[in-house]
C-alpha cells in the first residue's frame, strides 16, 4: 500500500468519524443533516478514490472511477444545501427560493455521470502502474466539469455571504467551518478547471484531495467544538449577488491555475503540480484564518494609526454606516440587531448586547445580542432584580464603565455582588443609553481579542454610538405611543360604526312593530316577523356585549375586597360553560383595595379565553398569591398557545385576535382595567403547549389610578 492510498484511507476515516460525532449531538437539525450527508459523501469518495488507485485492470479502473464520479456529482448539491442553511435564521425561506437551483445542481452532474458515462470519457484509460492512470474527457465529461464548477461557485458565494454578515462571537464560531468547507469546495473548482484545461482526468489529484480533506477536517473540527449545536442565527441582507466577491475571485483563480500549471510543467515537471497545489491551498486557508482573526484586525488598526498619526477610526465613515443602517428601521428588534452588529465589528468585541428599560416595572428587557440567545436571555438574572440594580449603578454615569477597573471603589463592590449576573450576560463594559434625561437602555460588551481594554478613543466612540442609539430607541418608543393613540382613535370610529349598525337593526324592529297591528292576522307576516325579531335580537345581544367593552371607560370604584372571593364568584358564574376541568389554587389574598366588578370582568375574560384555547383538552388552572407588595393572579391553559411574534406585536391591541370569530377587544379591555388599578398584565405562551396570563395588582391603596 503506497503513501497516497494510506493518506486517502486516513482522510476517509477522519471525515466519517467527524460526521458521526456531529450526527450524534443533534441528528434532527436540517443543518446537521446536510453537513453529515456532505461529509459522508466526501468519505465515500475518498474510499472509492483509494479503490481507483489500487485498480490494476481497465474494467475495475473504469468501474471504480465511475462510482467515484457519481459520488462527486452529489457533493455540490449537498454542500449547496448546507451553505444555504448554515448560520441562517430564515433558512427555510431561503431554501424555498433556491429549490429549483438546488435540484439543477443535483440533477445535471449526476445525470451526466450516471446516464452518459460512454460519452463522459473518450477512449480507454491510460494505466501507469502503481501511480494510477488517466482518462481523456468526452463531451459529457467536459459539461460535467463546468456543472461542478458552477455548483461550487454557488456554494462559495453563500458561504462568503454568511461570513460577511456575521459579527462578534458568531463570526468567531463559524469562521473555521466556512474556511474548511470553502477549501473542500475550492479543490473541486481546482480539479475541474484542470480537467477542462488539459482535457483529461486521472489519479494525480487524489493525493491533493486527501490532503485538503485532512486539513479542512481539522478546521471544521475546531468550528464544531466552538459551535456545538450549529445554531448560530444570522440574517442576510437582500444585496446578495451584488456585493459578492466570489465571482471576481473565481475569475482571478482560473488565471492563477493556468499560470501555476504552466510554471509547474516548465520548471519542475508535471508530477509536482498536485504538491504545489496542496501547498497553495494550505497557504490560502492559513491566510484566511489569519485575516479573519479579531486580534489581527485590531493590530492592523493600531499600526495604521501609529504610522500615519491618525485616529483609530474614520468617524465620518462610521457615522455614515450607522445612519444608513438604522435610519429606515421601524422596529426595536431590527434596530437592536443592526447596532450590536455594528458595535461588535467596529470595536472587535465578540459579545455585544442591547437591553431596553421597561419603565412599567423598572426592569431590563432583552433586545438583541451577538452572543446571547433570545430565549436564554429572557430568563437571565439581568432581566430581574439584578438588572434593576445595574440600571441604578449606571444612572449618573456618562462614560462606559469597565467592571474590571479597580480605580473606582464602587466598581469592585458591585462586581463582587453581581459576579454571576455579569458573567452570565457576558458583561465587562456597560454604557447607559440616555435621552431627554431618561434611561432608555443599556449596551454591554465583552470578549475583545486577547481581552484588551477599551482605549480612550474606543470609549469616546462607544459613548457617541450609545447616545445615538438612545435617541433612536426613544424615537421608536414615541412612534409606538403615537400608533397607540391612532389605534384608540380608530377604536372610537369603529364604535361609531357599530352604533350605526345597531341603529339600523332598531329601525328594522320598529318597522315590524308598526306593521304588526295591521297584518297580525296574516300567518306569513307573523312567521316573517318572528324570524326578523329573533335574528335582530341575536345580533343586538352579540354586538352589545362587545360594544360595552369598546365604549365603556374603566370607572374604578375601589373598596376592600378579597381576590380569592372574586375568583370564586367568577368561576361560580361560569358554571357549566367550561369544557375542561378548572383547578383553583387560592393563596388567601384578602384586604385589597380594588373594584371587584371590574376585576371580575378580567377574570371572566381570561377564563373564557382559556376554555376556548383548551378546546376540550387538558385543564385550566387559576391561582392567587401575594409577594413583594403585589397581589398575583395567574390563569393557565394547555391549549394552542400563541406565537412570540403575535405576543410582541399584536397582543393586547384592539381588533387583534387569533380566534376565527373574535374581535380582539377582550384582552385590550382587561389591560385597560388592570392598568387603571396601577397594575400590569403579562403573558407567557408557546405554540402547541398553552398560555399563562399573570395579573399583578398593587397591595397599596395609593397605587390606584382612578379614571372616570
Amino acid at each position: 500500500m503506497n503513501i497516497n492510498v494510506l493518506m486517502t484511507y486516513t482522510a476517509a476515516a477522519v471525515t466519517a468519524g467527524l460526521a458521526v460525532y456531529v450526527a450524534s449531538r443533534d441528528a434532527k437539525s436540517p443543518v446537521t443533516r446536510f453537513f453529515v450527508a456532505g461529509m459522508a459523501l466526501l468519505a465515500l469518495e475518498a474510499l472509492l478514490s483509494a479503490a481507483v488507485l489500487q485498480s490494476e485492470r481497465t474494467e475495475s479502473f473504469l468501474l471504480c472511477y465511475r462510482a467515484k464520479t457519481i459520488a462527486a456529482s452529489l457533493l455540490p448539491g449537498c454542500w449547496l444545501l448546507f451553505s444555504l442553511a448554515y448560520g441562517r435564521a430564515n433558512y427555510r425561506e431561503i431554501l424555498t427560493r433556491w429549490r429549483f437551483v438546488v435540484v439543477a445542481v443535483f440533477v445535471v452532474p449526476t445525470a451526466l455521470a450516471a446516464l452518459f458515462w460512454g460519452d463522459w470519457h473518450a477512449g480507454p484509460p491510460l494505466l501507469t502502474g502503481a501511480s494510477g492512470g488517466s482518462l481523456a474527457l468526452g463531451w459529457a465529461g467536459y459539461v460535467w466539469s463546468l456543472a461542478v464548477i458552477a455548483g461550487a461557485i454557488l456554494v462559495v458565494m453563500n458561504l462568503e455571504q454568511t461570513l460577511r454578515h456575521s459579527t462578534g462571537r458568531k463570526r468567531w464560531q463559524i469562521k473555521f467551518m466556512i474556511i474548511g468547507v470553502g477549501a473542500l469546495i475550492g479543490v473541486r473548482i481546482y480539479n475541474s478547471s484542470l480537467a477542462i484545461l488539459f482535457n483529461e482526468v486521472g489519479t494525480g489529484n487524489i493525493a491533493l484531495n486527501a490532503g485538503v480533506l485532512l486539513a479542512a477536517g481539522a478546521l471544521i473540527a475546531q468550528s464544531v467544538l466552538r459551535d456545538r449545536g450549529m445554531k448560530v442565527d444570522i440574517y442576510l441582507s437582500h444585496t446578495f449577488l451584488y456585493n459578492s466577491m466570489t465571482i471576481i475571485l473565481v475569475g482571478a483563480y482560473f488565471i492563477g491555475v493556468g499560470l501555476l500549471a504552466w510554471l509547474a510543467q516548465v520548471w519542475i515537471g508535471s508530477r509536482s503540480l498536485p504538491l504545489t497545489a496542496f501547498l497553495l491551498f494550505v497557504a490560502i486557508m492559513g491566510l484566511g484564518s489569519l485575516l479573519l482573526s479579531g486580534s489581527m484586525r485590531q493590530k492592523r488598526k493600531s499600526l495604521v494609526s501609529r504610522l500615519f498619526e491618525r485616529p483609530l477610526y474614520d468617524y465620518r465613515e462610521i457615522w455614515s454606516r450607522f445612519t444608513e443602517a438604522t435610519s429606515s428601521l421601524s422596529s426595536v428588534k431590527d434596530l437592536g440587531n443592526a447596532i450590536v452588529g455594528m458595535v461588535s465589528e467596529t470595536l472587535d468585541c465578540l459579545s455585544v448586547s442591547l437591553w431596553a428599560v421597561d419603565e412599567s416595572r423598572d426592569a431590563l428587557v432583552f433586545v438583541a445580542s451577538t452572543a446571547l440567545a433570545e430565549d436564554g436571555a429572557r430568563s437571565m438574572r439581568l432581566a430581574g432584580q439584578e438588572g434593576a440594580e445595574l440600571m441604578l449603578a449606571l444612572w449618573d454615569r456618562e462614560m462606559p464603565v469597565d467592571f474590571n477597573d479597580t480605580s473606582e471603589g464602587w466598581i469592585p463592590d458591585f462586581r463582587d455582588g453581581h459576579v454571576e449576573a455579569l458573567e452570565e450576560a457576558r458583561i465587562r463594559y456597560a454604557v447607559a443609553l440616555r435621552a431627554e434625561n431618561r434611561l432608555i437602555g443599556i449596551l454591554t460588551l465583552s470578549g475583545r481579542s486577547k481581552d484588551s481594554p477599551l482605549t480612550a478613543q474606543d470609549q469616546e466612540l462607544l459613548k457617541t454610538i450609545a447616545d445615538q442609539t438612545a435617541s433612536s430607541l426613544l424615537r421608536l418608543r414615541l412612534a409606538d405611543q403615537l400608533n397607540k393613540a391612532k389605534a384608540l382613535e380608530a377604536l372610537q370610529m369603529m364604535s361609531a360604526f357599530f352604533m350605526h349598525d345597531l341603529k339600523n337593526l332598531g329601525s328594522k324592529l320598529s318597522l315590524v312593530t308598526q306593521n304588526l297591528p295591521v297584518h297580525f292576522d296574516n300567518p306569513d307576516f307573523r312567521r316573517d316577523a318572528i324570524r326578523s325579531v329573533t335574528q335582530s335580537v341575536e345580533k343586538i345581544n352579540a354586538m352589545c356585549s362587545r360594544l360595552s367593552l369598546l365604549s365603556e371607560r374603566s370607572r374604578i370604584t375601589p373598596r376592600e375586597c378579597s381576590l380569592d372571593q372574586i375568583v370564586t364568584d367568577a368561576i361560580k358564574g361560569l358554571d357549566g360553560m367550561f369544557r375542561v376541568p378548572v383547578r383553583c389554587v387560592l393563596g388567601n389574598v384578602t384586604g385589597l383595595y380594588i373594584d371587584a366588578e371590574q376585576i371580575q370582568k378580567v377574570i371572566v375574560n381570561l377564563l373564557l379565553n382559556a376554555s376556548e384555547a383548551a378546546d376540550g383538552r387538558g385543564e385550566i388552572r387559576i391561582s392567587t398569591s401575594r409577594d413583594g407588595g403585589w397581589a398575583h393572579l395567574a390563569v393557565s391553559d394547555t391549549g394552542c398557545g400563541m406565537s412570540r411574534e403575535f405576543i410582541e406585536t399584536r397582543l393586547f391591541k384592539p381588533f387583534q385576535t387569533t380566534k376565527p370569530k373574535g374581535m380582539g377587544i377582550g384582552l385590550f379591555h382587561c389591560k385597560t382595567i388592570v392598568e387603571a388599578h396601577g397594575g400590569r398584565i403579562e403573558v407567557e405562551s408557546e405554540e402547541g403547549k398553552g398560555s399563562t396570563f399573570r395579573v399583578f395588582l398593587p397591595e397599596k391603596r395609593g397605587a390606584l389610578s382612578v379614571q372616570g
